[in-house]
């Protein structure tokens, strides 16, 4: 091949080594628009500086295995890890214009020309047809773009960072849907125990009615008590029926969360405090922890893309240079094709200026100065976000275990008064409605103490969901 031939793919090689730099403006993270820490008022407890495992967390075997089957069906999650393999292959498609596009192929023409025809400057000079045989092969390079000003490598960077910040939502997904999965059980293991005390309730009521009954029989009691137990009686029942049917949703929730037909085998005989959660909560929260939860990294890392598609417009102001080369060998002799003196050759750059686009460009550089504009904003607001997240979170930890001691007690006193006044009405001492007042008082004082107790395992799931601990990724099955 020629001097010139081999000087060009030399340049082609030169810029295909170096690289280029881009127009893109630096890169420089906002700065925090929150406090350096969020608080909390335990002191004894050790400041955050990494993210908690779901299994830390939550390390009762039930609820891991739901965590676990949830990750691997869940459909969302599936869509999540979809959109990741999508932009990845949108990354890779968008990264092969950085590298030449080199194609082989050979060719085979047989033309005949009439003895008094021509075709490309030949004619039969015999008086007779001839038949003309044409073999070839070669292998080139497509209108490669020389990438000068960066124009490429930006719409490259803004792909991968696409692709990272897809991923990213991957994870957010995840650990939300570790976190659903973690509410949905404790609800439902906290409707069950309501549903539980509403029977037992019921019952005692039942008993109630027999007595007042039998106390009218013998003309001590009187219609009104019948009437007042009757009537509640028939609340605890309806009661009941709700919370039947509220058990019943549950459950239809926590299977759509877990994507399967049915449910693996589940306790239904536990209580809420009875089960395994962690309750280490953070003294603190370092900003650095957090600037990690996978939201604000993918805000982040849409920033960047949107960073990088300023260098791609601002590259389109200048000119486009474009090479197609190709070398290979053609000769009339198929045995011939590869022989000494057959070798042909083409070198072929196109530079592309833009002279007049109507303010397009221009339109461009703007439209991607204000996405980026946008990016910063919402990366902000995502910071501020995760910090409000951690620190509503902590302020009802500070309180949660006061809250919990007095239902507890508050729970004890009207257990405790509930039976003084049955003994009481049973030896004659009060009429039922002291009776009935006490055993409603009971009532919701056991309601609510269940309520506190899910709303404690629930503050923990919260906790582990604002700090955005690491989660194990999802098996894509078929």
């Amino acid at each position: 091949m020629s001097t010139s031939f081999n000087a060009g793919l030399g340049l082609l090689s030169m810029f295909i080594a170096s690289g280029c730099a881009t127009m893109a403006p630096e890169y420089n993270r906002p700065e925090n628009v929150v406090s350096d820490s969020v608080s909390y008022s335990d002191a004894e407890d050790a400041k955050v500086n990494r993210l908690y495992d779901w299994e830390a967390v939550f390390p009762d075997p039930t609820l891991q295995l739901l965590i676990r089957t949830a990750l691997e069906n869940n459909r969302d999650v599936r869509i999540a890890a979809l959109n990741v393999e999508r932009a990845r292959a949108t990354y890779q498609i968008q990264r092969s214009d950085s590298l030449p596009s080199i194609a082989a192929n050979g060719g085979y023409t047989r033309q005949s020309i009439g003895e008094n025809a021509s075709s490309n400057g030949i004619s039969s000079t015999t008086g007779s047809s001839i038949d003309i045989e044409q073999f070839s092969a070669n292998a080139g390079v497509s209108a490669y773009e020389l990438d000068l000003f960066g124009r490429v490598r930006s719409l490259n960077r803004q792909a991968l960072n696409t692709y990272l910040s897809t991923d990213e939502a991957r994870k957010s997904a995840e650990i939300l849907l570790v976190s659903e999965v973690a509410n949905a059980y404790l609800q439902l293991i906290a409707d069950q125990e309501l549903l539980s005390i509403a029977i037992d309730t019921a019952i005692s009521q039942q008993d109630s009615l027999d007595l007042t009954n039998l106390r009218v029989e013998n003309g001590i009691g009187t219609d009104l008590d019948v009437q007042r137990a009757t009537t509640s009686i028939e609340r605890a029942k309806a009661d009941v029926a709700i919370l039947e049917a509220q058990t019943a949703r549950d459950i239809n929730a926590l299977q759509l969360l877990l994507g399967v037909s049915s449910l693996p085998e589940l306790k239904t005989d536990r209580k809420i405090d009875q089960l395994e959660i962690a309750r280490v909560i953070p003294a603190g929260v370092n900003s650095e922890v957090l600037l990690n939860r996978p939201d604000v990294l993918a805000a982040e890392n849409r920033l960047i893309a949107a960073n990088a598609n300023i260098g791609a417009a601002r590259a389109a102001f200048f000119p486009r240079i474009l090479l197609t080369a190709n070398a290979g060998s053609a000769t009339a002799d198929l045995s011939d094709l590869f022989s000494g003196g057959t070798g042909v050759w083409s070198f072929a750059p196109t530079v592309s200026l833009p002279i007049f686009t109507g303010g397009r460009n221009r339109a461009q550089l703007k439209g991607a100065k204000i996405d980026r504009d946008i990016a910063v904003s919402e990366y902000e607001k995502s910071v501020q976000t995760a910090f409000r997240e951690v620190a509503d979170a902590l302020a009802t930890r500070n309180t949660i275990d006061a809250r919990i001691s007095a239902t507890e007690k508050l729970a004890s006193a009207a257990s405790s008064t509930f039976a003084l006044s049955e003994d009481r009405f049973e030896n004659g001492i009060d009429d039922y409605l002291a009776v009935l007042d006490a055993q409603r008082a009971d009532y919701a004082a056991r309601q609510e103490l269940v309520a506190v107790q899910l709303a404690e395992a629930v503050n923990v799931i919260e906790i582990f969901r604002a700090l955005g601990g690491p989660v194990q990724h999802a098996t894509l099955t078929n």
